[in-house]
């Protein structure tokens, strides 16, 4: 009896899994409702915000017009702990959120969020550094003003927050945030902190 209890649990943690492995690919194909989507963005605006704007401080991210393949990527990577961020970590739950359908329509109320151009900014002393930088490093996956491409999963950067973008290059860099493309990743371990300051300046004014 005892043999097959156990067989019992063992059978669902395995579908537990494969489900886990596939709840966000499943959510990219599915035809979101941004009815219901504003619905579940309840969970997220204790954080970033009724306006997805999070915080000038950098505490908390712009996701607002934030690609949904980038929102729903993170979601998966946070969830399986690809990406270390505890505070996220029950609002990546697909059962918390409300399922794989809920997945996909708060991705895509968050895209269709408007951002705006009141975000937090650096000093401004190194614009031309941070430019240099951005168009020899960044441009080409990023594009030409931080739009990204959510075909290719690049993630907008435009109107995003100085401190959250600087914090974010140097975790990459570090090795503490360990999702990153690892093309970037080659691209800025070499980089300096200024040269981090610099570029992350220069971005946040996009």
């Amino acid at each position: 009896m005892w043999s097959f209890i156990l067989s019992f649990f063992v059978v669902c943690a395995g579908i537990n899994n494969a489900y886990a492995k596939d709840v966000y690919e499943s959510a990219l194909m599915l035809t979101p409702d941004l009815k219901n989507g504003k619905h579940s963005y309840r969970l997220c605006a204790s954080c970033h915000l009724e306006n997805g704007l999070g915080k000038s401080n950098g505490s908390f991210p712009v996701i607002a017009s934030q690609h949904r393949s980038v929102i729903i990527k993170q979601l998966k990577d946070i969830q399986k702990k690809y990406r270390q961020n505890p505070t996220m970590y029950p609002f990546s739950d697909p059962q918390t959120i409300g399922g794989v359908q809920a997945i996909a329509d708060v991705a895509a109320y968050i895209e269709s969020m408007p951002s705006d151009k009141n975000n937090g900014v650096g000093s401004g002393d190194n614009l031309v550094s941070g430019k240099e930088l951005y168009l020899n490093n960044c441009i080409a996956c990023h594009g030409n003003s931080g739009q990204g491409d959510g075909e290719k999963v690049f993630p907008r950067i435009k109107d995003q927050h100085y401190e959250y973008i600087l914090r974010q290059l140097k975790w990459i860099r570090d090795g503490y945030r360990t999702n990153s493309n690892p093309g970037m990743l080659a691209l800025i371990k070499n980089m300096s902190d200024q040269d981090l300051v610099n570029l992350a300046d220069y971005v946040s004014r996009f």
